[in-house]
C-alpha cells in the first residue's frame, strides 16, 4: 500500500471529492515536517543553551514552526473529520438529529473559518508595522498562515457540507483493514484450575 494510501485517510469518504485527496496528502506530509522541524529546533534550543552559546534566532524559527504546524493542521483536522468530540456526538445519531447536528456543526466552523480569514488577514497587514527580533523581519510572515488556512478550512467545510446535503451524512463505514480485533495470547494457563 502506497504511503498516499495511508496519509489521506479513506473514511467518510462519501464526504470527500477525490480532486481534493492531493491536498489532503501534502497538508499531512507538511504538518509532519512541521513538527518534526518544531521539535528538532526545540532540541537544538536546548543544547546550545546547555552549552553557553545560545542560537538567538532559534526561537523565532521554533515559534514561526510551532504557528504553522498549528494552523495547517487545523485545516487537515478538518479535511479529515478528526475534531473527535462534534464527530462522536453526531456519530451517535441518526435520521433527521443526525442531519441537523452535522450541518449546524459544519455551519459553525465554517462561521469559523470566515472569522479566520477575515480578521487573520486583517492582522497580516498590521504585521508589517511590528517585527521580530532578532531578525528584524515584519511579523506579518508569522500571521500570513492564519487567513490560508481559514481559506482552507472553509474549502474543506463547503467541500463536507455539499457531499453531506448529496450523499447525505450517515453512511455506515467500511470495515478496514487495521479495524482487526486484538487476537488473544494464549499462556497455557487455563482460568479457574488449581495447582
Amino acid at each position: 500500500m502506497p504511503i498516499a494510501d495511508k496519509l489521506v485517510l479513506q473514511r467518510q469518504r462519501h464526504l470527500k471529492w477525490r480532486a481534493l485527496d492531493r491536498l489532503e496528502l501534502a497538508l499531512m506530509m507538511l504538518c509532519g515536517i512541521l513538527c518534526f522541524g518544531f521539535s528538532m529546533s526545540v532540541t537544538a534550543d536546548i543544547v546550545t543553551r546547555t552549552i553557553g552559546h545560545p542560537w538567538l534566532w532559534l526561537q523565532e524559527f521554533t515559534s514561526a514552526l510551532f504557528v504553522y504546524a498549528i494552523f495547517i493542521g487545523a485545516a487537515t483536522a478538518t479535511r479529515r473529520n478528526d475534531h473527535l468530540y462534534l464527530a462522536a456526538i453526531a456519530e451517535s445519531m441518526q435520521g433527521t438529529p443526525r442531519l441537523i447536528v452535522e450541518l449546524v456543526t459544519r455551519l459553525v466552523v465554517l462561521g469559523v473559518a470566515l472569522c479566520l480569514i477575515r480578521y487573520g488577514y486583517l492582522n497580516y497587514l498590521r504585521g508589517f508595522g511590528s517585527f521580530r527580533l532578532p531578525s528584524g523581519q515584519p511579523i506579518a510572515y508569522l500571521y500570513v498562515i492564519i487567513p490560508l488556512s481559514g481559506t482552507l478550512i472553509a474549502l474543506f467545510t463547503v467541500e463536507q457540507l455539499v457531499n453531506g446535503l448529496v450523499h447525505g451524512f450517515d453512511h455506515p463505514e467500511p470495515p478496514s483493514d487495521d479495524d482487526h480485533a486484538i487476537p488473544s495470547i494464549s499462556t497455557g494457563i487455563e482460568r479457574g484450575a488449581q495447582p
